[in-house]
């Protein structure tokens, strides 16, 4: 039985009409093979095999950079396990009440400090609190702080030095200097001043304060990111096109400027939950009765000594979930930069 596409050429000399003016003894010289239906052609390569779509071609092989990262990633078991630590903390941050039942704010004094105790496993705090309750609900104001503030820095940083980089002159001049201006203040100093004349204890004013001392960093790498990708050939054909500038910076440039701010961004997400923290703990970041590892580890280094689980379960909750942040950090940037796979 004949195969549907024989890419073999037929090696057998068609004979010439009587009328055709062809070679010696009316041969014509050698020409496509003729078969029933029309002449055989070698089928492209992108139209046979195991990737052909029923009712249509498939398309050519290939990856782009976002599909490649992602198929570098889902083989990272670095990416795999800290992307399940960070997705059971939003889980939980989300719906505490899935892993604990009690009340965080409810204490009995009569069991101030003691151990572990059957439904309590990591005992109670100086108020005879449940510390379990507390971690689990604690990690609520870390990730609102560390992904709102992220998210803010990043949206803010990427716009203003996007627009630095892309048009330049007296514009790129004058962020730059602002941002030297917020790069010469001392985070820690900074939001020691900032948050002490302010009484709400909420995540808001500190999610502003990381914002507000954060972009600078992603402004720098955008702008960056973005001088280098102007000068390719693909912006200058958009450009010669008669694309606009916002066309030109959404659908050609962002793109492919947006990469190394994400990765930035998710190592800076650790960092400004370690951030709240510790201004936490100093008594000017969240203040009670908001839940948080910070105001908890604050009030239980006294008594490290007497009862040091009440320092050990909210200190090693926050130091889990800066290490997830910043190991995924490490496996998006190994997948997004070419130069290191």
């Amino acid at each position: 039985m004949p195969e549907p596409f024989d890419t073999r050429y037929d090696t057998t000399e068609a004979l010439a009409p009587a009328d055709s003016g062809g070679g010696p003894l009316g041969r014509a010289t050698p020409g496509p093979p003729i078969l029933e239906g029309g002449p055989r052609r070698r089928p492209l390569p992108w139209r046979t095999g195991p990737g052909r779509r029923s009712g249509g071609p498939a398309a050519p092989p290939g990856r782009g950079l976002w599909s490649d990262a992602w198929h570098d990633l889902r083989r990272n078991p670095v990416f795999v396990l800290s992307a399940l630590v960070i997705l059971f903390l939003v889980v939980i941050a989300i719906w505490p009440q899935l892993i604990a039942s009690g009340n965080p704010y409810h204490g009995d004094l009569a069991k101030a400090q003691d151990g572990p105790a059957p439904g309590h496993p990591f005992g109670y705090d100086l108020q005879g609190r449940d510390v379990y309750t507390r971690t689990v609900y604690g990690a609520r104001a870390s990730i609102t702080v560390g992904i709102c503030a992220t998210l803010g820095a990043a949206l803010l940083g990427s716009v203003l030095g996007g627009l630095a980089g892309y048009f330049g002159g007296w514009w790129d001049a004058l962020l730059s200097r602002i941002a030297d201006v917020f790069f010469g203040i001392p985070i820690l100093l900074g939001g020691l001043v900032f948050l002490s004349v302010v009484t709400s204890g909420s995540v808001w004013p500190v999610v502003g304060f990381i914002v507000l001392l954060g972009w600078p960093q992603i402004s720098r790498i955008a702008r960056g990111s973005v001088v280098t990708v102007k000068e390719h050939d693909y912006v200058q054909a958009a450009r010669a096109l008669g694309a606009s500038s916002g066309r030109t910076l959404l659908r050609h440039i962002a793109p492919n400027a947006v990469a190394p701010v994400i990765v930035v961004a998710t190592i800076a997400l650790g960092t400004y939950i370690a951030l709240e923290a510790t201004l936490s703990f100093l008594g000017v970041g969240l203040k009670p009765p908001t839940v948080s590892w910070g105001i908890d580890i604050s009030s239980a280094a006294p008594q490290i000594r007497n009862a040091p689980h009440m320092l050990l379960w909210p200190a090693g909750a926050l130091s889990l979930t800066v290490l997830a942040f910043i190991m995924l950090g490490d496996a998006v940037r190994d997948a997004l930069d070419p130069k290191l796979r």
